[in-house]
């Protein structure tokens, strides 16, 4: 089995055990973004058409935003099963862990930062001096090309795509894999995800144990 440089890792879903930090949001507001977000899925919209009409959608509710707001949607968000476990021996197996999320990153943020992982990226917000929301951040992490952020990953640390496997819960996270790379499905968000996966001929792992990824990886059941 080929060396493993680097493991690029999706956040909502497979290291936070949430749905969506997009979705937590909603919730929040009482917001429902189902059409538009059939829409995102089908590639009618981009990124930034989307978080636009979310924050329309938000505003409506609540006309000033502030980052505090946003932060209390992620107060009982907690990590995945195993996935301390996991980024922990990644690298005390000199491995690089990433994170490659079009999530929040309010939220991504705090998981990179409870986890230590080496180096992540997500969306977010622009904010004011106060802290009151003023739109969108420019859009870092295209939900359906986040392969040009683990290219760029390979290319800034001297890795060949064959060293370097991502783990996704949805089917935009399919772009993820470069050519070269392999990629691990973990945990499918929907239905429609679990068939991406099998279209593409990538293992799946149907748990919510992030440790049950360590087999399609490595070959072997994760240490004791």
């Amino acid at each position: 089995m080929t060396e493993v440089r680097a493991v690029a890792f999706d956040c909502d879903g497979v290291l936070a055990d949430n749905d969506s930090s997009w979705q937590n949001i909603h919730e929040l507001f009482g917001t429902d973004n189902s059409e538009m977000l059939a829409r995102f899925l089908r590639k009618e919209v981009t990124d930034e058409e989307f978080v636009a009409d979310d924050i329309r959608m938000w505003r409506a509710v609540q006309e000033n935003i502030h980052r505090d707001d946003i932060m209390r949607c992620y107060s009982g968000v907690k990590l995945m099963p195993g996935a301390r476990e996991v980024v922990q021996e990644l690298q005390a197996r000199g491995i690089l862990v990433a994170i490659v999320s079009s999530g929040v990153d309010l939220l991504v943020g705090s998981i990179a930062h409870m986890l230590k992982v080496d180096d992540w990226v997500a969306n977010g917000f622009e904010w004011d001096e106060d802290g009151w929301m003023t739109g969108p951040k420019p859009t870092l992490v295209d939900s359906h090309d986040k392969g040009a952020m683990v290219a760029k990953l390979a290319r800034i640390n001297g890795f060949e795509a064959a060293t370097i496997v991502s783990v996704g819960d949805s089917g935009p996270d399919l772009s993820m894999m470069i050519p070269g790379s392999r990629f691990v499905g973990f945990n499918p968000a929907r239905d429609r995800a679990a068939g991406d996966f099998e279209k593409a001929g990538v293992p799946v792992v149907e748990s919510r144990d992030l440790r049950d990824i360590w087999e399609p990886i490595f070959g072997e059941h994760f240490p004791e």
